[in-house]
């Protein structure tokens, strides 16, 4: 028949030569860039969940470096202090705990004298014998130099030297110790009854330690006998700084000795 050999239609033909092995092509679109608004969007969420876990966190991470950095139970004064709640031993009954006591004193002129006329103002004191030995000496000096590193506020501090025998002070003491007594008080004192107000550390001598006493008269610190006077000059000037509010320099003081 005479239609038996006709061609295949054209669509046969078409897909037949889409069969046909043809190269490959890929299309690549731009990415993103900083500047576009997405990535500034993106950017932003991100920011943003980190500031919500920040604060999530905050208060575990503030306790942590409370307790590991700041360490608020370490102890970060230099000398001893002495609670107010302290027992004394055999105080006079008008005495009220760690408060100057009762106690006459005796300048080295022959004029006469009480530990209690000496409130008003921040004490640091010292304990030697007339003859004062080198020890002695080197604690006087620094009561002066640490008193003279305070500054402006040199006048809310009192030196005093208490004598607990009746040795006559010691003329042959060096000039440089001499010049430290200026404007201070070097009072006579009984050893027994200062015994029962100061205390020193456990194994050392009344005359090992410088005492500081508060203006109100309490006795509060007792600085160590192998005293570094750098770190007790930041004992004194983190006390005096505390109590600028309400204690202020210009007492009636006793008599210049």
């Amino acid at each position: 028949m005479s239609g038996s050999k006709s061609s295949p239609p054209a669509a046969s033909v078409n897909a037949a030569s889409d069969l046909v092995d043809t190269p490959l092509t890929m299309t690549v679109h731009d990415l993103p860039t900083p500047s576009g608004p997405g990535m500034q969007r993106q950017v932003s969420g991100r920011w943003k969940m980190m500031a919500v876990l920040l604060v999530c966190a905050a208060p575990i991470i503030a306790s942590y470096l409370t307790f590991y950095v700041v360490r608020p139970g370490a102890q970060r004064n230099y000398g001893t202090l002495i609670p107010i709640a302290t027992p004394a031993v055999a105080l006079p009954a008008s005495t009220k705990i760690n408060d100057l006591p009762d106690i006459k004193a005796v300048a080295l002129d022959g004029t006469a004298s009480n530990l209690r006329a000496f409130r008003g103002q921040w004490l640091l004191v010292s304990v030697a014998g007339g003859t004062c030995d080198a020890a002695c000496q080197q604690r006087i000096y620094l009561q002066r130099q640490m008193r003279e590193s305070l500054g402006r506020d040199k006048d809310r501090l009192d030196r005093v030297w208490l004598i607990t025998d009746e040795q006559p002070v010691d003329v042959t003491l060096t000039a440089q110790v001499q010049a430290a007594n200026v404007d201070a008080y070097a009072l006579r004192v009984s050893s027994a009854e200062l015994a029962q107000w100061l205390k020193p550390d456990v194994g050392q001598q009344l005359s090992d330690h410088l005492y500081l006493v508060d203006p109100i008269g309490r006795w509060m610190l007792r600085f160590p006998a192998d005293i570094d006077p750098t770190k007790a000059k930041r004992d004194l000037e983190r006390l005096l700084r505390a109590s600028a509010s309400w204690d202020r320099a210009g007492r009636e003081k006793p008599e210049q000795l």
